[in-house]
């Protein structure tokens, strides 16, 4: 299918793009779905890296949609990975929701990258929800050995039942819930990080929530707090209706 001004503007910027197969799903929450694919051959031409994501194609009335998500367990020699879905209702859930096995959908590889923080932090600060838990795994996977504290927003009960690879004696983890769109989280952060952090430059903060969130919390840590700009990792997963 065409992907409209969005499609062009990414093939301006190199953008690669590609055709996933649905291989099978995973029901992993009430609210967390979790597909299967093979991946066209990406893998072995662009490589992997830590919070690796992809654009989605879908149709949203006629007209050519996209989503960002990330890849979960990619695995370049058997050209395989997984998505995570959490259960916000819009075109890609419900896509998601009736996927089945041998279902294609089409991807552009464009935007994403990962630098590991230089120097190594002394401590990670992760603040999430279940829309960037696949990159909190990765990151998570990526800085191996890294202390890291955890505030993560959930929505439901389930949302705390997901399938966190944090490390007991590594990592604290926070769940928090949402409320007052979002403002309790960004309160609940300023409330307790500031004492956890010893020196902003050796901190590591990387933050994706809903854009509002994101938005306060990354300026609040660099102007507030006082960590370097490039200390800071933030992306807007999802805007608040």
């Amino acid at each position: 299918m065409g992907h409209g001004w969005e499609g062009a503007v990414l093939k301006l910027f190199r953008g690669k793009d590609f055709v996933f197969t649905v291989t099978g799903s995973e029901q992993v929450t009430g609210n967390f779905l979790r597909l299967h694919f093979t991946d066209g051959g990406m893998l072995r031409q662009t490589g992997v890296h830590p919070t690796m994501w992809v654009r989605l194609w879908f149709r949203n009335e006629g007209k050519p949609h996209q989503r960002a998500y990330t890849l979960v367990d990619p695995d370049p020699e058997q050209g395989t990975f997984s998505m995570e879905f959490a259960q916000h209702e819009g075109t890609a859930v419900r896509w998601a929701r009736a996927a089945k096995e041998g279902d294609t959908i089409e991807a552009t590889l464009q935007g994403t990258g990962f630098e590991a923080p230089d120097p190594a932090p002394a401590r990670i600060f992760v603040i999430g929800d279940p829309a960037s838990l696949p990159a909190i795994n990765s990151l998570l996977t990526a800085l191996d050995g890294t202390p890291a504290t955890i505030w993560f927003e959930t929505s439901h009960d389930g949302d705390r039942e997901l399938p966190f690879r944090v490390d007991p004696v590594q990592h604290e983890l926070h769940h928090v819930a949402r409320e007052n769109d979002g403002r309790h989280l960004v309160d609940t952060v300023k409330s307790a990080l500031p004492a956890l952090m010893s020196d902003p430059a050796e901190a590591y903060v990387w933050i994706a929530c809903d854009t509002a969130t994101t938005r306060a919390l990354s300026s609040w840590a660099r102007k507030e707090l006082g960590v370097p700009k490039q200390r800071v990792n933030s992306l807007g997963y999802w805007r608040a209706t």
